[in-house]
């Protein structure tokens, strides 16, 4: 395995945006989804991305800060409620002809969310997909090296990488594995499966590096 990341820097698609998109739908497991769902989003401050939602999921686009700022946000706002609340979400970097949202791209790098923390103790399950690179393993498993050093890296699941510890941690390690990878690649997708106040056991998870 080649851990070098200056080799296999990769510039963007042409026709292609670095702008970053993630679409997520949020979960809350109560019968109170519907004040939660539209708390979350309406206490989240959403000024500096590109957002649409409609009756299936919410899409954010903007730069990299606001795009994760943004999720990270409502993703809180939807835990605090004390209810098992889980958000599903693919972030993209590089997709062709992605240019709805560019204005966007201008904004400053002032994250509006930042302030608001909220130490509730997280799993994600994540998965990285370096489109169109023959090193894409080595940029996967960076990016587990990355979270292991951070401490947040828990093990490898089928199809996916675990990551466990508090909100703030876990957000900034899928942050810090998305953005690195996407130096190495024209487009970059992630997946994301975020989970919190499970009533369910925490699994003994097997200390391997998976996608």
């Amino acid at each position: 395995m080649n851990n070098s990341f200056n080799e296999h820097i990769v510039p963007a698609a042409c026709g292609s945006s670095r702008i970053v998109g993630c679409r997520f739908s949020l979960f809350p497991m109560s019968d109170r989804f519907v004040p939660i769902i539209l708390g979350a989003l309406e206490n989240t401050n959403t000024s500096k991305v590109w957002i649409k939602s409609d009756d299936v999921s919410t899409c954010v686009r903007g730069r990299h800060e606001h795009v994760f700022d943004v999720v990270r946000s409502i993703f809180l706002h939807a835990a605090k409620s004390g209810e098992h609340v889980v958000l599903s979400a693919t972030f993209s970097v590089g997709c062709p002809g992605d240019t709805e949202g560019d204005v966007f791209m201008s904004e400053d790098d002032i994250r509006l969310n930042e302030t608001f923390e909220a130490n509730i103790d997280t799993a994600v399950q994540f998965a990285l997909y370096p489109m169109g690179v023959p090193h894409y393993m080595d940029v996967i498993y960076n990016a587990v090296k990355a979270a292991e050093a951070e401490g947040t890296f828990s093990g490898g699941v089928h199809y996916a990488s675990r990551l466990d510890g508090e909100a703030a941690q876990v957000f900034r390690s899928l942050e810090n594995a998305f953005v690195t990878s996407s130096t190495q690649t024209s487009h970059l997708v992630m997946t994301a499966t975020i989970s919190c106040n499970s009533p369910s056991a925490k699994p003994d998870v097997v200390q391997s590096k998976g996608e």
